[in-house]
């Protein structure tokens, strides 16, 4: 049976985006992660990932016979897992073995899958807002030229090919494979559902997080076609979250995954003793209105509000006990004012700290919370992120030591979500 008192802990972690692969590119980016795309008769600013990063997705693809044909997505979302279970040991099947050290990424992606002839526990839950999105649209493209598709069409892009292949190749021959799809809320999702099983006692080890590889020109072209893209230059830091208007978003591409487990007391205590620091998953709490609008947003973020509240209510805290909050802030002047409203709501005009990635990386879309919450944990670590270079209103510093921090995301269809991450 469950124990009440038994903490869900982030073992390991990993992340894809245009800074890389290395937790360390928060501290300070070398250059600036925006390229430019040409869509059609325009030129679109985009995060994409850098030539070192494309060189370890090229040796992934060739790793394995079976994943030469996966789609970009999944690809990533491999990538991440295996950083997320070397950080967590659990290379071994069936068992925890000694962790790999932070940033050894090259023999991580030349690691072959776990031998399957084993039994292994470990259960995957991802998030993605749009699934395969490159091979969906190949495939249709070869339909509209020839009339005909490939046996491999289906199989490949529905979405629970994104867990199942994760599953896989963390060598999981019994665990749960889920993959979910809620728009840009899509890897809190898919991180609740892994909480809920764990505290269910049904899993021990958990792989979730979220992936996506939109960079295709159909997809940048929609995006476009909303209006929102930003005008600003690639060389310009062209997404900007909190900056007002003109609207900034800018569409990136990347993964985040997490090794999550359910400790004792006991346990925790143990683990705190050790100088690796230890992070307690503590809430993911959800959110949803249904609106007569394409986006789902009403002006004072209502889905914001409750999933808000129902994260702090699940890790038993106030406001006041919050350090920090890390945006969803897509960079769109109704995205960015309706969650600055929900927050005065549940906070008061005293805010705390205001942070973002996405003028980092962009809006990964199903994968942006999980790189959230990411970046998240970077700050918890170290106590730093870097500032932006633009006039805004996310902070530069904090006022007290940054100790728990509020994570949230939101997308099309009036969902949103929230989660509470701690350092003890």
């Amino acid at each position: 049976m469950p124990n009440p008192t038994d903490s869900i802990i982030i073992r390991g972690r990993g992340r894809v985006s245009a800074l890389g692969t290395s937790s360390t590119s928060y501290a300070a980016p070398a250059t600036i992660p925006f390229q430019t795309r040409s869509v059609g008769s325009y030129s679109l600013p985009v995060a994409a990932l850098a030539a070192t990063t494309e060189y370890s997705i090229a040796e992934l693809r060739r790793s394995h016979p079976a994943y030469r044909q996966l789609d970009r997505t999944v690809l990533l979302a491999l990538l991440a897992a295996r950083q997320a279970t070397a950080e967590a040991g659990w290379l071994a099947s069936g068992g925890l073995s000694t962790p790999i050290g932070r940033g050894q990424l090259e023999s991580v992606t030349r690691q072959q899958p776990t031998n399957h002839n084993q039994q292994a526990s470990i259960s995957v839950s991802v998030g993605s807002s749009r699934g395969a999105t490159e091979r969906l649209e190949q495939f249709h493209r070869e339909f509209l030229a020839e009339g005909s598709v490939s046996v491999a069409a289906s199989p490949l892009t529905t979405l629970g090919n994104v867990a199942s292949w994760v599953a896989f190749d963390a060598g999981s021959t019994g665990g749960a494979a889920l993959s979910h799809s809620s728009t840009c809320s899509s890897a809190f999702q898919a991180l609740g559902n892994a909480v809920a099983w764990l505290r269910a006692g049904m899993a021990t080890h958990f792989l979730a997080g979220g992936t996506e590889a939109p960079l295709t020109d159909f997809t940048l072209a929609q995006l476009h076609a909303l209006g929102i893209y930003s005008t600003f230059p690639a060389i310009d830091w062209p997404c900007r979250p909190g900056a007002g208007r003109p609207s900034t978003f800018v569409l990136g591409e990347g993964a985040a995954v997490f090794a999550l487990e359910q400790v004792s007391a006991d346990t925790l205590a143990t683990l705190q003793q050790s100088a690796q620091p230890v992070f307690v998953l503590e809430a993911v709490g959800f959110g949803f209105e249904a609106i007569a609008s394409k986006t789902g947003l009403s002006p004072d973020g209502q889905h914001f509000q409750q999933a808000m509240r129902q994260a702090l209510h699940q890790a038993n805290c106030t406001v006041a006990e919050v350090d920090a909050v890390v945006l969803h802030s897509p960079g769109t002047p109704a995205g960015d004012a309706s969650e600055r409203a929900a927050l005065r709501t549940i906070f008061g005009e005293a805010l705390p700290p205001l942070l973002s990635n996405k003028w980092l990386v962009g809006h990964t879309l199903g994968a942006s919370g999980a790189l959230s919450l990411d970046f998240a944990l970077h700050v918890l670590e170290t106590q730093r992120w870097p500032a932006a270079p633009f006039s805004t209103d996310l902070a530069t510093d904090a006022a007290r030591p940054i100790r728990r921090i509020l994570i949230n995301a939101a997308g099309f269809g009036g969902n949103a979500a929230s989660v509470v991450v701690s350092r003890l």
